[in-house]
C-alpha cells in the first residue's frame, strides 16, 4: 500500500508547472545526484543532452521545462530559489554556452543545442517522458529517463523504490471507504488520523512548523499577486487582474500583509463582496505561479491557486483564526490529495485538467466542509462532489503555458469546492448514490480515455482556436 505524506502533496516550488517545471528541474537534479552515487566525477563531464518526449515536447517552452532543466543541473533547491535569479542565470548559460553542474562543475552547454524537444515519438510510458545522457571526456557515456508524474513527482526507470512502509502507518489508507472505517473504529476525526499517519516521518513539532510555513507561502502568494500589477510573461499578453479588484474592493490603504487581511475582515459580508475576494485570491496565487514566482502545489501548480483561496475564505469571513483550524484544513485536504494520487493522477498530461484543478476542487471541498463541523461521511461527500462536476475537463493551455484557461479556471474550482461544502453540510450522505471512491474511479477511467489532444499537449480544444503569435512555442 502506497503512503503518500502532506507534504508530498503540499510542497513549495516555482512556477508555472509541477509536472512540466518541478519535476523535470528535480529530474535534472535527482540524475546528477545519480552520477555521483556511482562515484563518476562530474568535474570529468565533456557534456550533457536532454530529450524531451510528449506533453514535455509540445508544451515544454511555454512552461519554461528548459529553464527548470538548467536550474535543477545548476543544483539548486526550488524549495528556497530566489526566483529573481532565474532570468540571470539563464542569460548567463544562453551567452557563455556554458553551465556549472551543482554550482561546481563547468560544462560546455548550449540550451538551442543540448535541449531537445522531440515531437515524433508516440511509444511513451508516461506523456511526460525525459531522457538525460552524459558523455565523460574519456568516452564513457550514461543514460537515464525519467517520467514527470504530476505534483513534482518524478520517478526513474528501472529504479528501484522501497516497499511500502505499511507496518510503519498506524491507519494505511489507500481509499476513501478506509478513512471512514479507521474514523469509526479509532472514534478520530479524518485531521487526527492524518496527523498519527505523518507521526510516522517527523515530530510533532515539526509537522506544525511545517504546516504553518505551507500555510504563510500561500498568504503571501496571494498577497503578491494582489500588489502586483503589469503583464504575464510568455507572449500572450495576458493583463494582471488581481491586483486591481483587490484595490477596487478594498476601503482604506495598507503597508503589510497583516494590515491587507485586516482591511479584508472588515469588508462587508454580502455575496458579491466574498465572491469577488474567493476570485481575486485564486486570481493572485496563479498569477504568480505563471510569473515563475514561489506557490504551494495544491497538488499542481497549475491547480495552486483553489485551496489558498477557499482557506483565505474561510480565515478571513468565517473562522476564529485559531492555528489549528488551518493546520486541519490543510492535513484533511492533504489526505484527500492522496486518494486522488494513489486512485487516479493529479497530472494533466494523464487525466486532463480534472486531474488537477478537479482534485484541487475536491481536496478544498473536504477540508472546508471539515473546519466548518462535517462529520467525516459529510467530508468525504464534499469531495466527491467537486470532483462529479469536474469529471472530463480538459486541459488545453493556449500557446503551452499555464495562464489561459488555466488561471481562470482556479476561480470556478475554488467557487465549486465552497458549493460542494454546503451541500454536504446541508445533506445526508447515507441518501448518496455516488461515493468518493467511485468518482475517483471514475476520474481516472476518463482521464484513460481521453484523447491525448485534451491532455495538456496544446493540440486541442482552446489551444487550437485561439491563433497566438509567441515565439516560445
Amino acid at each position: 500500500m502506497e503512503k503518500i505524506s502532506v507534504f508530498e502533496i503540499f510542497k513549495i516550488g516555482i512556477g508555472p508547472s509541477s509536472s512540466h517545471s518541478m519535476g523535470p528541474w528535480n529530474a535534472a537534479k535527482d540524475f546528477l545526484h545519480l552520477l555521483e552515487q556511482k562515484n563518476k566525477e562530474l568535474n570529468n563531464i565533456k557534456s550533457i543532452d536532454i530529450e524531451l518526449f510528449g506533453s514535455l515536447a509540445k508544451t515544454g517552452k511555454g512552461h519554461g521545462t528548459d529553464k527548470a532543466i538548467m536550474m535543477g543541473l545548476m543544483g539548486y533547491d526550488i524549495e528556497i530559489f530566489k526566483t529573481e535569479l532565474l532570468e540571470k542565470n539563464i542569460k548567463d548559460i544562453v551567452s557563455e554556452k556554458k553551465i556549472v553542474l551543482l554550482n561546481k562543475f563547468k560544462v560546455d552547454f548550449d540550451p538551442d543545442q543540448n535541449i531537445h524537444f522531440n515531437f515524433i515519438r508516440k511509444d511513451l510510458k508516461h506523456a511526460n517522458t525525459m531522457n538525460f545522457k552524459v558523455y565523460f571526456n574519456n568516452g564513457e557515456q550514461l543514460t537515464s529517463t525519467y517520467y514527470s508524474i504530476g505534483g513534482g513527482f518524478i520517478k526513474r526507470e528501472g529504479a528501484r523504490y522501497k516497499k511500502s512502509r505499511k507496518a510503519e502507518i498506524p491507519f494505511p489508507i489507500q481509499k476513501a471507504k478506509e478513512i471512514l472505517e479507521w474514523c469509526i473504529i479509532e472514534n478520530k476525526s479524518l485531521s487526527e488520523i492524518s496527523l498519527e499517519n505523518e507521526l510516522c516521518w517527523r515530530t510533532r513539532k515539526d509537522i506544525m512548523t511545517s504546516l504553518d510555513n505551507i500555510w504563510n507561502v500561500m498568504v503571501e502568494s496571494i498577497y503578491l499577486g494582489c500588489i502586483s500589477e503589469g503583464e504575464l510573461p510568455g507572449g500572450l499578453n495576458v493583463k494582471r487582474r488581481a491586483s486591481q479588484i483587490s484595490q477596487d474592493l478594498l476601503n482604506g490603504n495598507h503597508s503589510s500583509i497583516n494590515e491587507w487581511i485586516d482591511l479584508i475582515k472588515k469588508q462587508n459580508q454580502d455575496m458579491e463582496n466574498i465572491t469577488n475576494w474567493i476570485s481575486c485570491f485564486a486570481l493572485a496565487v496563479n498569477e504568480v505561479n505563471a510569473s515563475y514566482g514561489k506557490v504551494v502545489t495544491a497538488p499542481t501548480n497549475g491547480a495552486a491557486g483553489v485551496i489558498p483561496a477557499v482557506l483565505m475564505y474561510f480565515f478571513c469571513f468565517k473562522s476564529n483564526n485559531e492555528k489549528k483550524t488551518i493546520r486541519d484544513f490543510l492535513l484533511v485536504a492533504g489526505e484527500i490529495g492522496m486518494l486522488f494520487k494513489k486512485g487516479a493522477t493529479i497530472s494533466a498530461a494523464a487525466g486532463g485538467c480534472q486531474a488537477e484543478i478537479g482534485v484541487s476542487s475536491a481536496m478544498a471541498a473536504g477540508a472546508l466542509a471539515f473546519v466548518s463541523g462535517a462529520n467525516t461521511r459529510q467530508v468525504l461527500m464534499a469531495a466527491e462532489i467537486a470532483m462529479e462536476h469536474h469529471l472530463g475537463l480538459s486541459c488545453d493551455p493556449i500557446g503551452g503555458l499555464v495562464q489561459i484557461p488555466c488561471i481562470e479556471r482556479n476561480t470556478m474550482g475554488a467557487m465549486k469546492a465552497i458549493t460542494a461544502a454546503q451541500l454536504a453540510l446541508k445533506s445526508d450522505p447515507k441518501d448518496a448514490i455516488v461515493s468518493l471512491d467511485d468518482v475517483i474511479k471514475t476520474m481516472w477511467e476518463t482521464g484513460k480515455d481521453m484523447m491525448s489532444k485534451y491532455k495538456e499537449t496544446s493540440e486541442g480544444g482552446l489551444a487550437i482556436q485561439v491563433s497566438v503569435n509567441q515565439p516560445e512555442c
